[in-house]
């Protein structure tokens, strides 16, 4: 507690090694707050310094910390292909409005080896015809793989953009069976 009689804010991080690279799992006492990909050094960097601007406490690494460890875990187990849904705690605080509600209905409603078009998606949240701000926030997701924003699609059967890049994302639905594997 500070001198307030009030939780500081606590955010803990690790680096988790996986067949798309490293991820940073940034995590508070709320839950999951972060996932980043191609997390060399220089990456990290800026996203710890981001993290501090906007929740305004240092990240502190603790790859062992009980914030973390399910997290990691929930992680490793998806990429071994062990689990096909994420049951964490999670932190929205990083995103609002109408990107926090496409993101909770994409988490909520589009499973595992399936796909959803930006515009469905965006149908399904009451604003048809919002597809490019449902990409917008597709692009804003803080907490990618968590929140499948790999799974939504063009209508036209095109993969469509992805932060992480296309090659990830073209992994990551080959791994829910949605995509072949990548020959090379």
């Amino acid at each position: 507690m500070n001198s307030h009689g009030q939780y500081e804010q606590q955010v803990v991080w690790a680096v988790v090694g996986t067949d798309i690279g490293p991820l940073l799992l940034a995590s508070t006492r709320e839950g999951l707050v972060t996932v980043v990909f191609h997390a060399t050094e220089a990456v990290r960097e800026r996203a710890l310094d981001r993290l501090a601007s906007r929740l305004g406490t240092e990240p502190v690494e603790a790859p062992g910390s009980p914030l973390l460890a399910e997290a990691i875990r929930q992680v490793e187990a998806y990429f071994a292909g062990a689990r096909h849904d994420f049951e964490l705690p999670l932190d929205w605080s990083l995103i609002s409005g109408f990107n926090r509600e496409v993101l909770r209905e994409l988490a909520s409603g589009v499973p595992f080896g399936s796909v959803v078009g930006y515009g469905d998606l965006a149908g399904r949240v009451g604003q048809p015809g919002a597809a490019q701000a449902v990409g917008a926030a597709m692009g804003a997701n803080p907490l990618p793989v968590v929140v499948p924003c790999h799974r939504v699609v063009e209508r036209d059967g095109g993969i469509g953009g992805f932060g992480g890049g296309l090659e990830t994302k073209r992994k990551l639905l080959a791994l829910e069976g949605v995509l072949p594997e990548p020959l090379f």
